[in-house]
């Protein structure tokens, strides 16, 4: 599942713009999810929801039920925003956590694996040839959507449906080099060798890989660039002839 949501910001008193330090009895309004778009990897449909178009409620509910189902979620800053604000929302309205999922958050891959000038989603879209986030203008579009503006939430659903699209282009380019990505042959219960990262079947040798008492046949996924090792050692060092580290 690729998922993003639009949240609305906190409503606070405060005496002045600067170096502010805003107390509990300061809140007015302490934010909540507006709306989320959300599509399966692979279907042409993006899926939204709103609290304009839906009471809160159906809203949190209904992608309580798309988490609840995924295998795992696709995102950009999702681990610390996105789904913590979700998890909260679930709470306040009693639902039980959905069934665990594998979280993959494209911004840490951005972040560990590049150094790009800037890591936002809309940046690292256009640097990878995927397109550009929906222009609007800004901050008014959300205090607009706020007051219940119809042509505000037509512009709001499609900047939030245009995120999911882009999502998953730029998912597919950093495919490769994403760390610790699921793996989709268990997903897919392939009965023959596949990258574990796209499930494709088409994989060239390409050497060895080595561990301290191991050697594994080397792959290289033709389709999505990912590297693999067979599941089984070709060698192992007998035990007799292993040497440990001397702490001494």
């Amino acid at each position: 599942l690729l998922a993003d949501l639009e949240s609305a910001p906190l409503s606070v008193y405060t005496w002045s713009l600067w170096d502010q330090r805003v107390a509990l009895n300061q809140i007015i309004d302490s934010g909540r999810t507006m709306c989320w778009a959300a599509k399966w990897l692979g279907d042409k449909k993006v899926m939204f929801d709103s609290e304009k178009q839906s009471s809160h409620l159906d809203m949190i509910t209904r992608v309580h039920g798309l988490l609840d189902e995924a295998d795992a979620v696709v995102s950009w800053n999702g681990q610390k925003f996105d789904i913590p604000v979700l998890n909260k929302e679930f709470l306040l309205k009693g639902l039980p956590p959905p069934a665990p999922y594998k979280q993959i958050d494209l911004l840490k891959t951005a972040r560990r694996q590049f150094r790009f000038p800037s890591n936002k989603l809309d940046y690292v879209a256009q640097a990878l040839g995927c397109g550009s986030k929906t222009k609007h203008k800004g901050f008014e579009l959300w205090v607009d959507c706020m007051k219940g503006d119809d042509k505000a939430w037509q512009m709001m659903e499609r900047y939030n449906k245009q995120d999911v699209i882009l999502l998953e282009k730029v998912y597919h380019k950093l495919l490769p080099w994403i760390p610790n990505h699921p793996n989709v042959s268990l997903y897919n219960e392939a009965e023959t060798p596949c990258c574990t990262n796209c499930g494709s079947s088409n994989l060239q040798r390409r050497g060895l890989s080595h561990t301290k008492v191991s050697t594994y046949q080397r792959f290289q996924c033709s389709d999505c660039g990912g590297w693999n090792k067979a599941r089984v050692a070709e060698k192992t060092t007998s035990r007799q002839h292993l040497l440990v580290r001397d702490n001494g």
